[in-house]
């Protein structure tokens, strides 16, 4: 069985199971998350070479790949990146996208490398990595208005009523970028936590939305080290978990000014960091 064969260019597929209660059992149709391989190409000075494989949900590959290399500091503004653009064979896309590079930009592949087996590894390393956000996003992020907490503990439910798949698999994360008034500007599902927020990234860069320290990043799960990491490169200045954040996540934080607030429920929620820019 080739499981990594001819893209189904769908978020969802049905599947025969075996369901059973307490009342009994019976063999239905239930849609299933679809999960498949995306391989990101860099094009840069005339030379295309693979950079990573991620298994992601299909759908807007383009933001994807976008908000991949700006969130990794591939490139530092979208007027670096000349085109996204999938690859096809025989004009059938097989699960291919390519990112061209200006030619000005400076990319080092083995660099990438490094910091991503570093990354996956443990996670920020000592004040070097801080440092290098630091060069990247200029320092401690200032917002201009402070988030009251109503609007706060509204974000879950304007992500979950705007999931559709996962309205019908229960499998798919989301990641919704709002505005300071808590309208939504893109909410985006995938299998992947990291894929949803770079495709939500991806599109603000793609439709020229300029992303201040004002707007708030939404996300369905957890709040890692490397969410935050995202949304400080982004320049947002808030991010918003219905799960818990790591310790990682909020030292992070810390250091930038982001505001982190996990276990954000209608009811209540916990504000982690910039407690001071929370008002009733």
């Amino acid at each position: 069985m080739d499981l990594f064969g001819q893209p189904t260019r769908s978020a969802s597929l049905e599947r025969r199971v075996r369901r059973v209660t307490n009342t009994g059992a019976e063999t239905i149709d239930d849609c299933v998350a679809v999960e498949e391989p995306l391989e990101i190409l860099i094009e840069h000075s005339g030379r295309t070479e693979p950079l990573t494989v991620t298994m992601r949900t299909p759908g807007h590959e383009d933001e994807l790949a976008t908000g991949f290399v700006l969130a990794e500091g591939i490139v530092t503004s979208p007027a670096e990146l000349l085109s996204v653009s999938e690859v096809t064979a025989e004009g059938e896309f097989h699960n291919q996208i390519v990112a061209r590079l200006a030619d000005d930009v400076a990319f080092d592949r083995d660099a990438f490398r490094r910091n991503v087996l570093t990354t996956s590894a443990c996670g920020i390393c000592g004040r070097a990595s801080i440092e290098q956000l630091v060069t990247r996003c200029g320092g401690r992020i200032h917002r201009t208005v402070p988030v009251a907490l109503p609007l706060i503990r509204s974000l879950p439910k304007a992500l979950v009523t705007r999931q559709s798949t996962f309205a019908t698999t229960g499998g798919l994360h989301a990641a919704g970028i709002f505005d300071p008034l808590g309208v939504p500007i893109v909410i985006r599902e995938d299998i992947g936590r990291h894929n949803a927020v770079d495709k939500v990234i991806g599109f603000c860069a793609l439709n020229h939305v300029n992303l201040t320290p004002d707007h708030l990043l939404v996300v369905s799960g957890r709040a890692s080290y490397e969410l935050v990491q995202k949304a400080i490169v982004s320049g947002l200045g808030a991010l918003v978990a219905v799960g818990a954040p790591s310790t990682l996540a909020v030292d992070l934080a810390f250091e930038f000014g982001l505001m982190l607030i996990g276990f954000t429920r209608a009811d209540r929620c916990n504000v982690y960091t910039c407690q001071g820019d929370v008002t009733e």
